[in-house]
């Protein structure tokens, strides 16, 4: 299977309030991973320009790699010319999300310091294995902005002990999109909801996913309502 790596998936404004989308939806389907990485062809979209105008406004957030991963190993050879682009466009806010993030600290750039301010990156961890193996290493990496993504949320997580507010920015849930989607329960959510409530951390709900149970009741949900369907609960912290 050969996936192109897209460093830039999307440019929103900020004031536009957008929430994180389907995450990994190319990077391996239940744990099946790609086996080639070619490069988009928008790769150098943030320093390009009309007229002598960034194609790219200032004040946008990028989101990266959303239909991949920002810290896959055969993208190593293209990420330093990323981080040159992320400091140059200072004027952007980068967003990217990983499931590797034992690997960031071997690929910083050497002025990384404490982090570059217009840059958030999201550990994801969809169980409590994943949490308790990965939410460590996330919270002793030098970062300026930090977001745990629990999704696609796939069993209960207990993240009060990860919920540090001088450190966490956002904790975001949601289920799983697709036909072959994996259940998300309403529980796991709630209990989410309530450890962030407890912390002082704010938290969205942002899609049901595909097959949502709630109550011992199983609702499958068509991908256009999943935003809408989470946020009727009510249960987004700012």
């Amino acid at each position: 299977m050969s996936v192109t790596w897209n460093p830039w998936h999307g440019c929103h404004r900020v004031s536009e309030g957008c929430h994180h989308c389907y995450v990994y939806r190319i990077d391996g389907t239940h744990g099946k991973e790609s086996s080639a990485v070619t490069l988009n062809a928008d790769f150098l979209l943030p320093l390009r320009k009309t007229r002598n105008e960034w194609k790219i406004e200032s004040g946008e957030t990028v989101y990266t790699c959303f239909s991949s991963d920002f810290l896959i190993e055969e993208a190593d050879e293209w990420r330093t010319d990323v981080w040159q682009m992320m400091k140059q466009r200072q004027d952007l806010h980068f967003i990217f999300f990983t499931k590797r993030i034992e690997r960031l600290a071997l690929v910083l750039p050497p002025d990384w310091g404490d982090g570059y301010p217009n840059v958030t990156v999201g550990c994801t961890c969809e169980n409590q294995a994943r949490a308790d193996e990965r939410l460590p290493i996330f919270l002793s990496l030098p970062l300026c902005r930090r977001v745990i993504v629990c999704e696609p949320l796939l069993g209960a997580i207990d993240l009060s002990p990860y919920l540090d507010k001088a450190l966490i920015a956002e904790v975001s849930a949601g289920g799983e999109s697709g036909v072959d989607a994996r259940v998300c329960d309403y529980h796991w959510i709630l209990g989410i909801h309530n450890a962030c409530k407890n912390a002082g951390v704010p938290f969205s709900f942002h899609q049901t996913g595909a097959l949502f149970r709630r109550d011992g009741k199983l609702y499958r949900i068509p991908r256009r309502f999943q935003h809408d369907q989470a946020h009727r609960a009510g249960l987004d912290i700012r």
